[in-house]
């Protein structure tokens, strides 16, 4: 099983740079990325010694980001009919799954890593707490895992990636929103009280900011473990139905 995995796993991610997505990709995180903490975060105006404004942007790029590479996964291959080819191959629905979902998450880890810039930047300027800013990396591999298989699954339902594109981002959205406080206060009132609190713990922006502050909290590893594992057993499903039609 672990051999398959890795074979579908190398195939992608061979194919991701062997077209200009993956380079695009990363050349777009990390300019945007820049240009948020410098402009937008006031990164030397503030005078301090952290990656707060580097990491603030994150969950608002992953929201737009991660959905135009998850969008292309299932949604492509069903479009051509690769997926027919991919299905006949010595491999179960779980390998494919897992191979290509890890493919883009090694992709996005390298685009998070090609940022290390900043985090010299930081230290050349100040005396930052580096395992802050290493936690902080953490959450934002974690938060782009989730939002990814929430693509991923997404991806298998249509042919046509601009829909699964627009449906993944607003998931994603949803998912980043559940615990702002404006949101929570505007259906006060309308659901009872306990809907309120779970639709709150459900906020990935929550629990990515746990990360930012330094705190690696058990509740927050299983918030976005179990969350990828939901989806992907998700996309194992849809996949499966798929197929079987």
């Amino acid at each position: 099983m672990l051999g398959n995995i890795y074979i579908i796993l190398k195939r992608e991610t061979k194919g991701y740079f062997s077209t200009p997505l993956a380079y695009i990709f990363i050349s777009i995180f990390c300019g945007l990325t820049a240009a948020f903490t410098f402009y937008l975060g006031a990164f030397l105006e503030r005078g301090q010694a952290d990656l707060f404004p580097f990491f603030e942007s994150h969950p608002w790029l992953l929201v737009l980001l991660v959905p135009s590479i998850s969008m292309r996964l299932w949604a492509e291959e069903r479009k051509t009919g690769s997926i027919e080819l991919l299905m006949t191959l010595p491999i179960t629905t779980f390998e494919a799954v897992i191979g290509k979902y890890l493919a883009a998450w090694v992709m996005i880890a390298i685009a998070l890593a090609l940022t290390f810039p900043m985090w010299i930047t930081v230290n050349i300027l100040g005396n930052p707490d580096n395992g802050v800013v290493m936690s902080s990396y953490l959450g934002s591999w974690l938060l782009a895992g989730q939002f990814l298989a929430i693509g991923s699954a997404l991806s298998a339902m249509t042919k046509n990636q601009v829909i699964a594109f627009v449906i993944s981002t607003a998931a994603c959205f949803l998912f980043v929103m559940s615990g702002v406080e404006a949101v929570t206060g505007a259906i006060e009132g309308l659901v009872p009280n306990y809907v309120i609190s779970i639709f709150s713990s459900m906020s990935s922006l929550d629990h990515f900011y746990e990360f930012v502050k330094g705190v690696i909290d058990l509740r927050s590893l299983l918030f976005y473990f179990t969350s990828i594992i939901f989806w992907l057993l998700l996309n194992i499903i849809i996949i499966n139905i798929k197929k079987a039609a």
